[in-house]
């Protein structure tokens, strides 16, 4: 598989899926902490997600900005696994991407003008996929 076939079958999985499992770490940088989240994206593999600004994760993105992604859990499927630097978004940008979310994911409609949602933009730095629709199973990873 070269590299643009891969970033195809990389941006068609994630296409595919709604939600992802985000692992951050908590207050300390001791801990791992992961959720179930729903997510969109962009052509350039920038992660689009929403949270309150009372959860574990957003208290955790005020540390430290590095997140990691598991995409998909279809046995038969494969995975895209994902790491990236988060960036909490103006209010402005949230406008923006917050309609990029619920274009995808439209039941995120509702939190969209809750006084304590808060948006993030994760830049990518790795990603790898496993394809299991392929005999033997593929594998390839992007470094940004």
């Amino acid at each position: 598989m070269n590299i643009e076939e891969a970033k195809k079958r990389i941006m068609d999985f994630m296409k595919e899926n709604m939600l992802t499992v985000i692992s951050t770490v908590d207050i300390d940088g001791k801990k791992p902490e992961s959720a179930v989240i729903a997510f969109a994206e962009n052509e350039s593999f920038e992660i689009i997600f929403g949270t309150k600004n009372t959860t574990r994760k957003y208290k955790n993105l005020q540390n430290n900005q590095h997140v990691s992604f598991v995409i998909g859990w279809d046995s038969e499927k494969g995975t895209v696994q994902y790491e990236g630097i988060a960036q909490e978004l103006s209010q402005q940008e949230s406008l923006q991407y917050s309609s990029i979310l619920v274009a995808k994911n439209p039941r995120s409609k509702k939190f969209v003008h809750k006084q304590d949602q808060r948006y993030f933009l994760v830049k990518p730095v790795w990603i790898r996929i496993l394809d299991m629709t392929k005999q033997p199973d593929e594998t390839f990873e992007i470094t940004f």
